[in-house]
């Protein structure tokens, strides 16, 4: 095993895993740093927890291979998204077949994102798995970054000539740099969990913006080896954001009172619900690295940015990372450049600026507008979801931006693979 590499990916899990695959026909070294085994069943990015993947990142997995792995286990289309803002006349519908797609995007368990992107890992020939370890120390000169891991009991010294940080929102390698961050709070919480009605989704997700925060009901049938595998199309994943204040509250109620509450914040258009799962709490804000490139280090994914869940942009926003970093260094090594120069780093930089602009000035906005009561702004913002739902080209704006082909398109997102001759 060498310990000199091209490139050092600190971080397995889902954005950690796609990078590695989006460069495996690159001539370049590449080591991934991990502190569970492979297929550890306990990997936090390889969780239950229901993912929402845009009409964009379906087409960066295709091109990956590993999308259908993951339509075998069971992904759950998107084919219509149907927001309201409850108790008010605004309401937004977009639907698939206005855009001539299969699907406005999907929903898949985290789990079963996980297993596809792992299922070959350790195979690609340019990937050393360095996993489990745990990342200590981490040193950037001139020439290279140097980390120090612990493997085994073992202290090993790496180094690359590019450090990415992939370790998601709670970042070793940021806290080990000491990297500035911006930290904006909401207040909320989401309670997550999963649930089932009466009827049948068909593809219908609803978003509906309530006094304490975005209601997401997101149609996710379980794949086969889970234990609710059974209750097919009737199955749907929850985000209910609640006030800090209220999170105990909502997590001791009995299943039967949560059901209630809940089907009055929901109303009827999904059919009545019959069951819940145990809930889970996520304290929300909106966190990012001021500087998400240096010489020889980029953040992606969580690691560079967290957002409010509204919309689900979360994870497909650290997808397009992946796939922008890709393709620069791709263009560094066909060019025989240095990958971890700042130069080459900063047309990273430069190209995701404003999609992260966009997205987080959305999810915030959002998260804001729709949480206040104060009756100028509930008339205005329901005036503008009418709007939005009867002036076509607004609502394709709106809808381009949920299906994540706003802006500029990768070549992974295109269909395109990366290929180099370093």
């Amino acid at each position: 095993m060498t310990d000199d590499f091209d490139l050092l990916i600190v971080g397995g899990g889902m954005v950690g895993a796609s990078l590695a695959h989006a460069l495996k026909a690159l001539p370049l070294r590449i080591g991934i740093i991990e502190a569970y085994p492979l297929h550890d069943e306990k990997q936090p990015s390889f969780d239950s927890r229901a993912i929402a993947l845009s009409y964009g990142s379906r087409r960066i997995f295709d091109t990956l291979g590993v999308w259908q792995a993951m339509v075998a286990e069971t992904v759950t289309p998107i084919t219509r998204i149907h927001v309201s803002d409850r108790g008010h006349f605004g309401s937004v519908r977009m639907d698939a077949a206005e855009e001539g797609v299969e699907a406005l995007g999907y929903v898949a368990e985290a789990s079963v994102i996980g297993r596809a992107l792992a299922a070959n890992l350790g195979e690609l020939p340019n990937v050393e798995l360095i996993c489990p370890a745990t990342l200590s120390d981490v040193q950037i000169s001139d020439e290279q970054a140097s980390v120090t891991v612990e493997q085994g009991g073992v202290l090993r010294e790496l180094t690359a000539k590019l450090l990415v940080a992939a370790d998601g929102g709670r970042s070793t390698v940021r806290e080990l740099l000491g990297a500035r961050t911006f930290r904006l709070g909401y207040g909320q919480t989401a309670i997550i969990a999963n649930v089932t009605t009466e009827r049948g989704h068909g593809g219908i997700a609803y978003e509906r913006f309530t006094d304490s925060g975005p209601l997401a009901l997101l149609p996710n049938n379980a794949p086969a080896w889970m234990e609710d595998g059974e209750s097919g199309d009737k199955r749907w994943s929850l985000v209910w954001t609640v006030r800090d204040r209220d999170v105990e509250e909502h997590r001791a109620l009995s299943d039967a009172l949560f059901i209630s509450r809940l089907q009055k914040r929901l109303g009827k258009r999904a059919g009545r619900i019959l069951s819940a799962t145990p809930r889970h709490a996520y304290p929300l804000g909106l966190e990012y690295v001021r500087d998400h490139v240096r010489h020889r280090l980029a953040f992606i994914g969580n690691a560079a940015h967290l957002i409010h869940p509204v919309a689900g942009q979360g994870f497909n926003l650290g997808l397009r990372d992946v796939a922008a970093l890709a393709e620069v260094l791709m263009e560094a090594v066909s060019a025989q450049h240095d990958p971890g120069l700042l130069e080459t780093l900063q047309r990273y930089a430069k190209w995701r600026r404003p999609d992260y602009l966009r997205v987080m000035g959305m999810t915030d906005t959002l998260a804001r507008t729709f949480s206040n009561d104060f009756t100028p702004l509930v008339v205005a913002r329901n005036l503008g979801m009418v709007a939005m739902d009867l002036i076509p080209p607004l609502r394709r704006l709106l809808t381009h931006q949920a299906m994540g082909v706003n802006g500029r398109q990768s070549r992974l997102a295109r269909g395109v693979t990366l290929e180099g001759n370093g």
